[in-house]
């Protein structure tokens, strides 16, 4: 990890004294290069934008009335896309913070890597193959949120020569007079000889500031798909350097336009990343998720007091489960919990994570039994496994099964013979579908990712292999364990069991 600049230095550094030469020629806000855990003034920083900018400053960091956004909380947001020395496939996160762009980046790339690479070892990609997967994921999920085609796709780069840049032969910081230019192929040392990308971007970010990265932004504007990717493609260096996983989340955001977003957010006032502790909202998820910027989880637009709250409208590519839902704080509808891809993205209280599997019949349509359990569980909120008697007529009528009274009444006394007065689901799926397959096979390969060092053993960014048993309600349970990683399964899965092949459980956190 680099060490922290002391809180008292003389003379300037490096990238101090090249900005200073740099930057004659650009209006600088004063007080760029705030010391750690000193407020930016936002107030300051937004009378040296433009208009666009500080309507892109107030979605992304809010309003905060205590002054502006903690350093801290900017410099943890300040990596860019970087892929883990341990795990080729994976991206590494450094601090915690920016796993709502990370998590969600990283959901589409493994899509694109399993089910759209010819390779069959995906686990291993050389340099110019991550190259090419992480600039057609960015693409991707800048097509899905483009609202309108003719408007175009927004880029947002350096201004030209205001690049970051680490030279690795001096191992010091220069502000690059070569825009989005790579490094040619002779002057890189091998790899083992660099430093690494993460020591890079922390000593970069740490440098540059939240008032000096907002002032030498510049945006592009591209009108069809084919020159977006390409684009894209000839800005990976951009992607993967300093504030890359800024630079590519505000090209989303101008990509879906700041007043469509601000349409689609429950509360205007809650902004993308939450000033205080550095979290990516739900809004943000669901952003780079599905292309839509709505607040909530469930499926389609719900009324309240008045109110219309939106909801996800279409099947997802990648799932959202939460912990949060075992926790019935919410629902996750089945546009997120049954994707096109088995690959979910998991959320605790703080953190991104996501789980997958190459099995594609996970993800097939939905059987009449796993239709009837979700539609007597909608009976249930509580998810107490039964439902009072009385509710068994209007359970039958949704599944379009025989509802006469007298049948119901049969039923019901075959289904609570002690007049407990409750039905419970497991008895209520035997007598009306006893010989319902889903199509799932009993166990099957499973992988979480963490892109968090210290969430990883041995803090190496690597897949946590397993292998997902999911059992019928009939089954005796054997236990495997109670993690939260399992209890988020268990709102999409709730007879999951879960054999990792390590020694502890991966982590949701």
């Amino acid at each position: 990890m680099p060490q922290a600049r002391p809180a008292h230095r003389s003379g300037l550094s490096p990238l101090e004294r090249a900005t200073k030469l740099a930057s004659t020629d650009l209006l600088l806000p004063r007080g760029c290069w705030t010391e750690e855990g000193v407020p930016v003034d936002l107030p300051a920083l937004k009378a040296n934008m433009s208009e666009l900018n500080k309507e892109v400053v107030d979605l992304v960091w809010g309003r905060p009335s205590g002054g502006g956004v903690s350093a801290s909380i900017f410099r943890r947001w300040t990596q860019g896309f970087v892929f883990s020395e341990n795990e080729h496939t994976a991206l590494e996160q450094f601090e915690g913070g920016p796993c709502a762009v990370i998590a969600p980046v990283q959901a589409f790339l493994l899509k694109n890597i399993l089910f759209n690479r010819e390779s069959s070892n995906w686990r291993q990609m050389s340099g110019e193959e991550q190259k090419t997967a992480l600039c057609s994921t960015l693409s991707e999920i800048l097509e899905s949120a483009c609202s309108s085609p003719s408007t175009g796709f927004c880029l947002v780069t350096w201004a030209k020569g205001q690049s970051p840049h680490t030279s690795t032969h001096t191992n010091t910081h220069t502000l690059s007079q070569t825009q989005d230019m790579p490094e040619p192929e002779s002057s890189q040392q091998p790899q083992e000889q660099q430093p690494s990308e993460s020591y890079v971007s922390a000593l970069a970010a740490e440098e540059l500031g939240f008032e000096r990265f907002h002032s030498v932004l510049h945006k592009r504007t591209v009108v069809s798909v084919s020159d977006l990717r390409e684009e894209v493609l000839s800005l990976y260096h951009t992607w993967r350097g300093c504030c890359g996983v800024l630079l590519f989340l505000y090209s989303v955001i101008l990509t879906k336009g700041i007043e469509n977003i601000r349409n689609e957010i429950q509360d205007t006032m809650e902004p993308l990343i939450d000033p205080v502790h550095g979290h990516g909202s739900q809004s943000l998820v669901n952003l780079l998720v599905t292309g839509h910027a709505v607040s909530n989880v469930w499926d389609g637009d719900r009324e309240c007091s008045g109110m219309k709250l939106h909801g996800i409208h279409k099947q997802a590519s990648v799932g959202f489960l939460t912990l949060m839902e075992s926790l019935r704080y919410c629902k996750v509808g089945a546009f997120l919990k049954s994707p096109k891809f088995p690959i979910w993205i998991l959320g605790s209280e703080t953190h991104l994570s996501v789980f997958f599997t190459k099995e594609m019949s996970l993800v097939g349509p939905e059987s009449p039994s796993e239709q009837a359990r979700r539609v007597f569980q909608s009976f249930d909120p509580e998810d107490n496994g039964f439902i009072p008697e009385s509710l068994l007529e209007d359970v039958m009528k949704a599944l379009d099964l025989v509802s006469e009274p007298e049948y119901v009444s049969l039923v019901k006394s075959k289904l609570d013979p002690e007049s407990l007065g409750i039905i419970l689901l497991g008895p209520f799926l035997l007598e009306f579908f006893p010989d319902q397959d889903s199509g799932i096979p009993d166990s099957f390969p499973v992988y979480h990712y963490n892109g968090l060092k210290q969430s990883n053993h041995k803090e190496k960014v690597e897949y946590v292999e397993g292998t997902a048993l999911v059992l019928g309600f009939e089954d005796p349970m054997v236990r495997t364990d109670d993690t939260p990683v399992k209890r988020c399964l268990q709102t999409k899965w709730p007879y999951i069991e879960l054999l990792w092949t390590t020694d502890r459980s991966p982590s949701l956190n």
